[in-house]
């Protein structure tokens, strides 16, 4: 199988990244990830076949909700850590070096700036919702912690764009 990043897709100087990210936080993240999807697939196959025997799953829909959160802030986490971002390099491409690093920066810095914001949004609606006890429909299951996880992945993403646009900064130093 192919590497899904090929050289000339690179820009300038740049690495392929990494097919996932090693030490303990990426297994962390790995795990979770899986157990997420894991989560997923068996609730939506068991009230699938229950569809088909006349067994009802009741809830599946809440439950393969509450598992896309896992696999959606193990899979931010997980693609930043490995710079595996998707890039159309069509301008930059035509670039200089220097411009082509100082625009890397910058979007580095504007992502950073709009995850802050997402996730200062979020945790504003998290301590509004918290006293609140909010709950799915059918199973019950708290939101608030779904809410707390996207948070932490939200502040994870943000925080390894800021280090990555001040690394570059003082690589170029």
């Amino acid at each position: 199988m192919a590497n899904p990043v090929e050289e000339n897709d690179l820009p300038h100087g740049e690495e392929p990244p990494a097919a996932s990210p090693s030490g303990f936080a990426g297994k962390v993240i790995f795990y979770v990830g899986s157990a997420g999807l894991l989560l997923a697939t068996a609730a939506d196959s068991i009230a699938v076949l229950g569809r088909h025997t006349g067994f009802a799953l009741l809830g599946s829909i809440e439950i393969v909700q509450a598992a896309i959160v896992f696999i959606a802030a193990s899979s931010m986490v997980s693609v930043t850590l490995v710079r595996g971002h998707a890039a159309v390099h069509i301008l930059t491409d035509r670039l200089g070096a220097e411009r082509r690093e100082r625009l890397s920066r910058v979007a580095m810095i504007l992502g950073t700036v709009a995850l802050l914001l997402l996730a200062t949004g979020s945790i504003m609606l998290l301590l509004d919702v918290w006293d609140g006890h909010e709950r799915s429909e059918l199973l019950h299951i708290p939101l608030r912690w779904f809410r707390l996880l996207m948070i932490v992945a939200l502040v994870s993403v943000a925080g390894l764009f800021a280090r990555d646009a001040i690394a570059r900064r003082r690589h170029d130093a």
